[in-house]
């Protein structure tokens, strides 16, 4: 059995916190070959998630704590819908098609949701990321970041 507790949440926050990403995910399935891949994802306001799809798999994520806005994009980069998610919203759960640009933005300090996807987990076939968002670590980010943050639908990526 395992126990997921609120204390391994305040833990995983802490974490995350101490990571150059500013996240960190804690895995319940056993490998990476799993037919069924399920985590938890702890991030801090700033971190970024470079907006990405899956191909051939959905997503369905739950909000546990804090609050996250999702921004859904066209294969241009155009954004197609703006969704917050989190205690104190209508929403505190989804399911992402397969094959559809997202990201998820921190909008509250120390924010954990739940993800299942159907495994097994290849890195190299698992996720795309979008052709337009700038990649982890680069002097982009900052200001695509910013860009996230006020997006609105129908505007387009900088």
């Amino acid at each position: 059995m395992k126990l997921i507790t609120f204390g391994m949440l305040d833990e995983l926050i802490a974490k995350a916190g101490k990571t150059e990403r500013l996240r960190i995910n804690h895995n319940i399935h056993e490998s990476l070959s799993d037919p069924v891949q399920r985590l938890f994802i702890a991030a801090w306001r700033s971190s970024y998630f470079r907006p990405h799809r899956h191909p051939e798999k959905s997503e369905f994520a739950i909000v546990i704590r804090g609050l996250f806005d999702v921004i859904f994009f066209d294969d241009e980069g155009v954004v197609t819908e703006r969704i917050s998610a989190g205690p104190g919203t209508d929403t505190f759960a989804m399911e992402i098609p397969a094959g559809n640009y997202h990201t998820w933005i921190p909008m509250a300090e120390q924010s954990v949701f739940f993800e299942v996807k159907a495994g097994p987990y290849d890195p190299a076939t698992s996720l795309l990321f979008a052709p337009w968002s700038p990649a982890e670590g680069t002097a982009q980010v900052k200001e695509f970041q910013a860009w996230l943050h006020a997006a609105r639908i129908g505007e387009r990526i900088l």
